[in-house]
């Protein structure tokens, strides 16, 4: 009888085991965490002046990446204002401290587009940054998806537009991927990022330093919601793994309780 039972909690266990494993299969939007990887740096764009420039050029220090595209009427002006916002209120200086990347992820946008976005978010500075220090980047569908599978940073188009989610990603000067970091967002006051977040994740990425996140627990109690463009608690699962692990803990508890029994009458 008590073999039995073992092998149901043995079931059971690996029943677990595949609903969490499921959260590591690859998701049509969203983000796969590849911390400690290494962004291709040999990928070729055109930054908003028209040249080409290859990554390798471009990280060379502590460097933060997001994925837009420029003409987007969503979360990519909103997150990218934020982005502006935190850097005004950084002691860390753009362009010595790290430098900053956008890579449209529409291949059918221009550098002329890149540029105009560029200038807006420029305007908006209260202090002086370099020119250099965040490049507005557009390009081919093989470089876009090249940089993105390998960060994995997953969207899909629909219609004229993008289904996507907003991230940062900090890199070393190596282009190793050191940390991610997804703003909350709300719709009264859209996204919030702290400075102190900010600063501790480019001075890790600095060091090399790769910061584990809890992204992937996020991810089994979350879904994102594609219409909606954010995370919703998925309660389903959260539930399904609550009964499977209590069920467990029970069977643990009857296999073991007769043998203290046992022990005791002894």
């Amino acid at each position: 009888m008590q073999g039995l039972i073992k092998i149901l909690v043995l079931l059971f266990a690996i029943s677990i085991i595949t609903a969490f494993g499921q959260v590591d299969e690859k998701i049509e939007v969203g983000i796969d965490e590849q911390l400690g990887s290494y962004i291709p740096l040999d990928a070729v764009f055109k930054d908003a002046d028209g040249n080409d420039v290859v990554l390798s050029e471009l990280v060379t220090e502590a460097t933060v990446l997001a994925f837009v595209y420029y003409e987007c009427p969503g979360i990519c002006s909103p997150l990218l204002f934020e982005l502006s916002e935190v850097m005004n209120k950084s002691d860390l200086e753009p362009g010595y401290d790290y430098n900053v990347l956008c890579i449209s992820m529409d291949e059918l946008e221009t550098p002329e587009i890149a540029a105009d976005k560029k200038l807006t978010f420029f305007a908006a500075f209260d202090k002086d940054v370099p020119k250099e220090a965040w490049k507005f980047l557009t390009g081919s569908r093989e470089e876009i998806i090249k940089v993105t599978d390998a960060v994995g940073f997953y969207f899909k188009r629909k219609d004229d537009q993008f289904l996507h989610t907003g991230a940062f990603l900090f890199l070393d000067k190596e282009g190793k991927i050191c940390r991610y970091l997804i703003p909350n967002y709300s719709d009264k006051s859209g996204f919030g990022i702290l400075p102190f977040d900010f600063k501790m994740a480019v001075l890790e990425a600095a060091d090399g330093k790769v910061t584990p996140t809890i992204a992937r627990v996020l991810r089994f109690c979350f879904s994102y919601d594609t219409e909606g463009q954010k995370y919703t608690l998925n309660f389903t699962r959260i539930f399904g793994a609550g009964i499977l692990i209590l069920v467990i803990l029970f069977l643990i508890f009857i296999i073991f309780k007769p043998k203290r029994e046992i022990i005791k009458a002894r």
